[in-house]
């Protein structure tokens, strides 16, 4: 971690801070740890996550997990954006374990990202390794790098979605997958 608690270093000084005051002494190491953690998504992946917990059934029912917290860091800013993820697909034959789709939304989350891209990995990621009939993932978040700075407005809610097979194709699935998330709000942001 010596790289970066020597660039957290020199940005304390360069924002005119002593990084040898009390308050300061151990912050570059805090802050690269801090970041190791908040981007381990590098480190992991789908096909480990999922972990062979596909399983065959006879089940072609919507099935949506639904207000998936996630924290993640806007690449553009390096600020936070948080917020909460619904996901559902149509199965063919297949599902995932129930705790599997809460794992793939944080690998994605715990990396630099912007909302559209992390919306588009969940979803591809679940076609690719479940080859359901459809999947859908929304995701609403607030983003600090409009709240804190640049036009300051913290009400604002980005959504986003991404609607694959027969979420995309079919106005009653997606009315469906709609309706269910709606109807599944717990404490909206």
């Amino acid at each position: 971690m010596n790289n970066m608690e020597d660039a957290v270093t020199e940005i304390l000084r360069a924002i005119g801070e002593d990084p040898e005051r009390q308050g300061l002494q151990k912050t570059p190491y805090r802050v690269a740890k801090m970041f190791k953690e908040v981007t381990r998504g590098y480190n992991q992946d789908p096909k480990a996550i999922i972990n062979n917990a596909i399983f065959d059934v006879e089940y072609d029912e919507m099935v949506v997990v639904a207000n998936i917290e996630f924290y993640s860091l806007c690449e553009h800013h390096m600020l936070p954006f948080y917020g909460v993820a619904h996901v559902g697909y149509l199965p063919k034959g297949k599902v995932v374990g129930l705790s599997k789709i809460p794992r793939i939304v944080e690998m994605f989350a715990r990396r630099l990202q912007v909302q559209e891209n992390m919306t588009r990995q969940i979803a591809d990621t679940l076609q690719e390794y479940l080859n359901p009939q459809g999947v859908g993932v929304v995701i609403e978040g607030k983003h600090m790098c409009m709240m804190m700075r640049g036009v300051e407005k913290d009400a604002a809610k980005m959504i986003t979605s991404t609607l694959l097979g027969e979420f995309r194709e079919n106005q009653k699935t997606r009315d469906e997958f709609l309706r269910l998330i709606r109807s599944s709000r717990v404490n909206g942001i």
